[in-house]
């Protein structure tokens, strides 16, 4: 993505996130030069996943579960 030094002026906190988010180096041209703005070390989006707990009680409680009554092979 390229932008000029005022539409960086006027959005900077918003594009940096971006950067930082998406890994995509930001060019900005300032008086007929292009400078890159880029992460460091991109994050691998791995990274991104916010822990969560899907399961509330005994995880083993689910292995006797009996389903017989509400499964049906058809869709």
């Amino acid at each position: 993505m390229t932008v000029t030094a005022s539409e960086l002026r006027s959005q900077i906190y918003r594009l940096l996130d971006q950067v930082v988010e998406t890994g995509q180096p930001l060019e900005v041209e300032r008086k007929g030069a292009r400078l890159r703005i880029a992460v460091d070390q991109p994050r691998k989006k791995l990274d991104r996943l916010v822990t969560r707990k899907c399961i509330v009680g005994d995880p083993d409680d689910l292995v006797a579960m009996d389903w017989s009554d509400t499964w049906s092979p058809q869709p």
